[in-house]
């Protein structure tokens, strides 16, 4: 495992346990890297109206964006409990936000506390994805 790699479970594990998660309680925290280089990483914010709640992913892509980055190269998704075994992947709907500022190659390192459970594209998440691509007529 990459130097990289080891830091932004770090990152996601920090966030993970800022989760705000008083009715799941199910924390996630996510890290994203940049093709600048920069990590984003955001833990999910649940709200007593169920819908309001933000993912742990959506809430780092709004970090990027609030940072000046648009190209995600590399994402690490953290959920569970250490040794339970449990795929924590992203949602739908943050998959779909992920392929807006990535490419369908990106790895998706899908994580428990204890660290990288499973590895997979972007593509292998969101299969015959619609991405900006698609738009431009």
């Amino acid at each position: 495992m990459s130097s990289e790699l080891d830091t932004m479970i770090r990152h996601a594990a920090a966030a993970m346990k800022n989760a705000y998660a008083p009715y799941s309680n199910f924390p996630v925290g996510a890290c994203l890297r940049t093709d600048s280089g920069a990590l984003y990483a955001a833990a999910n914010v649940e709200n007593a109206a169920y819908p309001q709640g933000q993912c742990a992913e959506a809430s780092a892509i709004g970090m990027m964006i609030a940072g000046g980055d648009r190209r995600i190269i590399e994402v690490v998704v953290m959920g569970g409990k250490p040794g339970d075994g449990m795929l924590c992947t992203p949602c739908g709907g943050c998959r779909q936000r992920l392929r807006e500022f990535c490419a369908p190659d990106v790895q998706v390192h899908v994580c428990g506390p204890e660290g990288v459970r499973k590895t997979v594209t972007l593509d292998e998440l969101l299969p015959f994805s619609f991405g900006p691509e698609n738009l431009s007529f």
